[in-house]
């Protein structure tokens, strides 16, 4: 058995909420030890690489060699194919960059290193260590090696699946509603237009959309998200896929060379994510745009307040839940008010037939939108086509 260890701050999980948590812990001073139960952080890529770049600089992360394509703006085309672009300006959580998943995540991770945080490949959290009703750390194994690791404050960032949060007793249940099963291929020898990432709506992806991220050279993402409760299978989802791609001659042609798939949350953010001596990060306390099913950029903010409440606590010595409130509080200002907001719209928004999104569609093709949000779409639409808009009429 090895020896069990002690540190200011335990994270667990690897992926860009984690890292960013565990390097803003060890700046602020705490001595910090990052676990990933996978051997290599970043790999395997589950996220279709498209990201805004707006709020990098907030949180201390510098574009490298992770930047795949610097992109104009988004493209967002109804079930009869009617485009409404946007600028990226404009083009809110999912445009500006895309990336590659694999150097980015490892970037975070080389920044994280680099402030001081240990990292520990191939080392999955097994159970949560609690004393008198407070977690004290977890139980930890490492290539079938079990020990105890005993942390001052214990932070999941274990991702959409998160057991680490139902094991410190935080509710972490998810409605079938409230998910979306997603399949992508990268695709070469396609006719995609390195300028825009691409999002089609309606019955081509039931409860979701298509993607197309370029990536240069006639390589792109092509992607599917659907509303697992409107599927029966990933089956279903890749069959949707592959006849959105043979009716798109520009894709038709190309070639798959990979596939990844998993589940993203497209839920309202939990109601609860804090505990004594124990708080939730990134895709693990939801923190998803439900609209859009981005994370990347909510994750990396909530991990920067969660990582400087974790030392601040670690270093004064109180780890309760009414002194980690802060970190509560403090990621609820930023981004709750948009995460419940795209929730709502999201709970609408998979109940439209393909007319209703033409009409949308068409509304807004020839506008100009200040700002790209929920209310000023709605607005936008509203003066066109009154009628689609009265079920939206809490948002305006």
């Amino acid at each position: 058995m090895a020896a069990d260890l002690k540190t200011d701050v335990l994270v667990i999980g690897g992926g860009p909420a984690g890292s960013m948590t565990a390097k803003w812990a060890a700046q602020a001073g705490a001595s910090v030890l990052m676990i990933e139960k996978r051997q290599e952080i970043g790999s395997p890529v589950r996220c279709g690489e498209g990201m805004s770049k707006d709020w990098l600089h907030d949180v201390g992360i510098k574009p490298g060699r992770w930047v795949n394509l610097e992109v104009e703006g988004a493209r967002i085309y109804s079930p009869s194919e009617k485009v409404f672009e946007i600028n990226e300006k404009h083009a809110g959580n999912e445009v500006g960059y895309v990336v590659e998943r694999v150097e980015f995540d490892k970037q975070l991770a080389i920044d994280a290193a680099n402030a001081g945080v240990e990292v520990r490949l191939k080392t999955a959290a097994t159970g949560i260590l609690k004393e008198n009703g407070k977690v004290v750390g977890a139980k930890v194994k490492q290539f079938g090696t079990t020990f105890d690791v005993r942390a001052k404050v214990t932070i999941g960032a274990d991702g959409f699946e998160s057991q680490v949060g139902r094991w410190a007793g935080i509710s972490t249940n998810i409605a079938i509603r409230d998910m979306d099963t997603c399949l992508q291929y990268r695709m070469t020898n396609v006719d995609s237009d390195s300028r825009y990432c691409d999002f089609y709506l309606g019955k081509v992806a039931p409860g979701g959309y298509v993607w197309v991220f370029p990536k240069g050279d006639g390589l792109a993402n092509v992607g599917i998200g659907v509303q697992v409760s409107q599927v029966q299978s990933m089956a279903e989802a890749r069959n949707y896929l592959d006849a959105w791609i043979a009716a798109h001659p520009g894709y038709a042609k190309g070639k798959k060379i990979d596939m990844v798939g998993g589940g993203v949350s497209i839920s309202a953010p939990l109601k609860q994510t804090v505990t004594d001596g124990f708080m939730l990060v990134g895709d693990a306390a939801r923190m998803i745009d439900p609209l859009t099913g981005g994370g990347i950029a909510n994750g990396c903010i909530a991990g920067k307040i969660c990582g400087t409440v974790a030392a601040e606590a670690a270093q004064t010595g109180d780890t309760s839940k009414a002194f980690l409130d802060k970190y509560e509080k403090g990621w609820r200002a930023r981004l709750e008010e948009k995460l419940y907001r795209n929730w709502l719209a999201k709970e609408k928004l998979t109940t439209l037939s393909d007319a209703t999104f033409d009409k949308i569609i068409d509304a807004l093709a020839g506008v100009r939108l200040e700002k790209l949000n929920v209310h000023n779409i709605l607005k936008a639409v509203h003066e066109k086509y009154p009628e689609v808009t009265k079920e939206f009429e809490a948002f305006l």
